[in-house]
């Protein structure tokens, strides 16, 4: 789910915002008898699919409006057709988003290294489609860019109109600079493996027969990996109004363990003091962990913030190891884990099911983001626009995906 902050910094505020956050080291640590879910094979094989078609060549790396983004939007619908998933876009699965590019003039004096991002296209959020209807042809996207979504409504009078969503981005940053030959950055861990994750969730409980007590919202977001405007669309414009919303479970980059969350099988969620979420998937048996490096921040880097800033309470699930092929052409499907990758989906269901079923989450004292020191998102050129205001994000590959350690985009 953008120029990066220097590492001083960013250590000062960790180290600030994690004083009114304290929490016992051994909260921090997995729970002793921490245990993976166990899945059937069967499970597993349709996850290696699955994940193989959206992190395919011939998808040409997902970018924000691009033909491999629309046939990714097409295979996310199916499979939410397939599950007996409503849809809730404005065409059937699919929530247009006014997106729109700008090739910005190269600077008359510049060092090359700021005419090449001066070069690179930028891409505007309109604030609605009566100013995106206003753009020139030549300057809207090859396929009109949208969010995947699907409902699932709640059973239960009383709760059925408040609704938990569970999240993802399928976009990623498309074709790059070649590394030994190859030139398409697959993002099959970022965020494609989400992305299966939601698929797989909106499958096992669209196939209950009992179904949840609130309504359950599949959001698969686009544009992340330019700023999250997928998401800052979607909180704008809902499906379900943001003060009936209780709870945003997002999930990025699942595809390989994590040895400091527990190893296969196990996620972390990030800012889990921040609400009652992660103590309340924790208490319940579900083998969800704190994030291992809360100094990354990662809370703030993800599609979740959109959410939570809007009061809601938003986390991201996820089991990034920091490993090398963040933002490279080697993000490929045949270094996934489906095994791994098909208990922590098990272990999501139980989560958003919980999420559904019971007590809506509620923020920690200080743990709302806007009770600390306000800041900009590390890993995000921009936040949410102000109403009316569009949002200028420079296309891939700058920004990098704001969940992403500290290394710099290719490119």
């Amino acid at each position: 789910m953008s120029s990066l902050v220097r590492h001083a910094a960013r250590t000062a505020f960790a180290a600030v915002l994690l004083l009114p956050l304290a929490v016992p080291l051994e909260a921090q640590r997995p729970a002793r008898g921490t245990r993976p879910i166990s899945t059937p094979g069967p499970a597993t094989a349709r996850i290696a699919r699955l994940l193989s078609a959206l992190a395919d060549d011939s998808l040409e790396g997902r970018d924000t409006g691009s033909r491999g983004s629309a046939a990714a939007a097409r295979i996310i619908a199916a499979q939410l057709r397939e599950a007996s998933v409503q849809p809730a876009g404005d065409a059937g699965y699919f929530q247009r988003v006014p997106i729109t590019r700008l090739t910005p003039r190269p600077l008359r004096r510049a060092t090359r290294a700021a005419t090449r991002v001066q070069q690179r296209p930028i891409l505007i959020l309109h604030a609605d489609f009566a100013s995106y209807d206003t753009v020139a042809p030549a300057n809207h996207l090859p396929t009109p860019p949208g969010n995947v979504v699907g409902v699932l409504p709640g059973r239960d009078r009383r709760l059925r109109d408040e609704a938990v969503v569970v999240s993802a981005h399928y976009d990623h940053i498309g074709i790059g600079q070649p590394v030994n030959g190859d030139s398409i950055y697959n993002g099959a861990d970022d965020d494609a493996s989400g992305t299966v994750a939601v698929l797989e969730i909106a499958r096992l409980l669209g196939r209950q027969r009992l179904a949840p007590r609130r309504t359950v919202i599949f959001l698969f977001a686009t544009g992340e990996e330019v700023g999250a405007l997928g998401t800052t669309w979607y909180v704008a414009h809902p499906v379900v109004p943001l003060e009936h919303t209780v709870a945003n479970l997002n999930i990025e980059m699942v595809a390989r363990p994590d040895s400091l969350a527990g190893g296969p099988g196990i996620a972390w969620l990030t800012g889990f003091e921040r609400s009652t979420m992660g103590v309340t998937l924790r208490e319940a048996g579900i083998p969800i962990v704190p994030d291992p490096r809360p100094e990354q921040n990662f809370f703030e880097r993800s599609d979740n913030i959109a959410f939570a800033r809007r009061g809601i309470p938003a986390h991201t699930l996820s089991s990034f190891n920091l490993h090398a092929d963040y933002h490279t052409p080697d993000d490929e499907a045949d270094r996934a884990d489906p095994a791994h990758m098909a208990q922590v989906i098990a272990a999501a269901a139980r989560a958003v099911r919980l999420l559904a079923d019971g007590p809506a989450p509620r923020w920690a004292t200080g743990g709302r983001p806007g009770e600390q020191t306000p800041r900009r998102p590390v890993g995000a050129l921009t936040a949410a626009a102000p109403t009316g205001a569009p949002v200028l994000c420079p296309r891939a590959p700058v920004p990098p995906c704001p969940l992403s350690p500290r290394i710099p985009p290719p490119g």
